[in-house]
């Protein structure tokens, strides 16, 4: 089936083959507007290689929207714009992403899916004066019997550990929160990490709903059940899978979001394109300047696309043991960038972003892509303001230690993902000449 692009751009048919951390208000920008899609069903080309038995999955995902106008969001809580919806099939732990603006002005989209009569809200410093008292209001209008607490932790990745997950903890166990109340991760992909870490453990188990803030967490971490936090060692080491109630896009949130917070996030947008969705990343290739100047109707559709691959791939391999780890591409290179370099200096999409050129280049070394692919993706990363190398103070030990212990690596073997044949194809392997992942390594880093 087509999938609708957005008005801006002609209809296109799917192919079925280190400043701080900071949502500082940007005031000069225009409030996001409604956004008009269709109803669609997507499928993926992503070929596979395994290592022991080779299969291609049939796509399962769902997606539905209602055509609304294009014009500007109320921000009275009487907002009734009906959200485009993508529905991760999972049986019955299915769940929804509600994708609009002024999503945060429909309590009943949040209320439905709380089951108890407690809510726990997680946050951080940046985004609790933002959005924190709309999310209680959206959780508490005309529904007097629900009691919310908030627990509000520092910002960055470098606080993603043990010691301040014990916080979220800390504050259910005092708040006397029961098997019935809903954790609800309210900002970027650290919190909603860490808050469906902290829902997966208490009590062992409890509901919760994720309210991505942040373009990486709309288009990718928030989507999915991947929870945890970092070790010293390894990025994300310590976690479970864990799925959500529901999840909530408010593209509104956008609007305070920084310029490097928001080009960060665009690698994931990037790596669908490459490893499944050709006519996306060609999308992507013309409207770039789009997403760059905040264009609420190209960054609606790219949430929907994005949401949409994401959604599919979860429901045919939930655990990773296969499909699931395409989604990685670049992210080897990347953990070890972000492990390296101290968590937080780097931006996870500034990472993966130099991950995946190094992933590209040695797909090409491999013999397995042409040269032309490797000058788009060096290309589009640039448009898109993101690094295409590592810092300079890596080293190729420092690379090798920190990718032995990443957890695609099984009986000592590094699987990669990385790209083959034409534009939208990959592979999950770890059948490779080691020399070109040497030579990559070698060519990246000066020692």
């Amino acid at each position: 089936m087509a999938a609708a692009a957005p008005s801006f751009c002609p209809n296109r048919t799917i192919s079925l083959s280190t400043p701080s951390h900071n949502h500082n208000q940007l005031t000069s920008l225009h409030s996001l507007r409604r956004f008009s899609v269709s109803s669609s069903s997507i499928s993926s080309r992503c070929r596979l290689l395994f290592d022991s038995n080779n299969r291609i999955l049939t796509p399962t995902v769902k997606a539905s929207a209602a055509a609304t106008p294009v014009m500007d969001q109320p921000t009275s809580s009487s907002s009734s714009a009906v959200p485009t919806t993508v529905d991760v099939d999972l049986g019955d732990r299915s769940y929804p992403i509600y994708i609009g603006s002024g999503l945060l002005n429909q309590p009943d989209l949040l209320q439905r899916h709380v089951h108890g009569k407690q809510v726990l809200v997680v946050t951080n410093s940046t985004v609790a004066p933002l959005y924190l008292d709309k999310t209680i209001w959206a959780l508490t209008d005309k529904n007097p019997n629900i009691k919310v607490e908030s627990v509000i932790l520092p910002d960055g990745e470098q606080f993603k550990n043990m010691e301040t997950l014990m916080k979220v903890f800390d504050k259910a166990i005092e708040s006397r929160m029961d098997r019935r109340c809903t954790f609800v991760a309210l900002g970027g992909g650290v919190i909603g990490d860490m808050c469906g870490y902290a829902a997966a453990s208490y009590l062992r188990g409890v509901n919760f709903i994720q309210i991505p803030t942040t373009v990486m967490a709309q288009v990718d971490s928030s989507v999915g059940g991947k929870t945890g936090i970092n070790h010293p060692l390894g990025k994300n080491m310590i976690g479970a899978f864990y799925q959500p109630q529901c999840v909530l896009i408010d593209t509104d949130t956008l609007n305070t979001l920084p310029d490097r917070e928001l080009a960060s996030g665009l690698a994931e947008v990037i790596k669908y394109g490459l490893i499944r969705d050709a006519k996306f990343f060609e999308w992507q290739e013309k409207n770039m300047h789009a997403l760059l100047a905040r264009d609420p109707n190209a960054f609606a559709y790219a949430i929907k696309r994005s949401c949409e691959n994401k959604a599919e791939v979860v429901s045919l391999d939930e655990k990773e043991s296969g499909l699931r780890a395409t989604l990685n591409l670049g992210h080897t290179f990347g953990h070890a960038i972000e492990t390296s370099s101290g968590y937080g200096h780097w931006f996870h999409g500034e990472a993966v972003a130099a991950g995946t050129v190094m992933a590209v280049d040695m797909s090409y070394r491999l013999g397995w892509i042409d040269d032309s692919l490797v000058k788009r993706v060096d290309m589009i990363l640039q448009q898109a303001k993101l690094p295409t190398t590592p810092p300079e103070a890596m080293t190729v030990e420092m690379f090798k230690s920190v990718m032995a212990v990443d957890k695609k690596v099984a009986d000592g073997l590094l699987r990669l993902i990385l790209l083959k044949g034409p534009l939208g194809n990959c592979v999950f392997t770890g059948d490779y000449d080691r020399k070109a992942l040497d030579d990559t390594l070698h060519a990246f880093c000066k020692s």
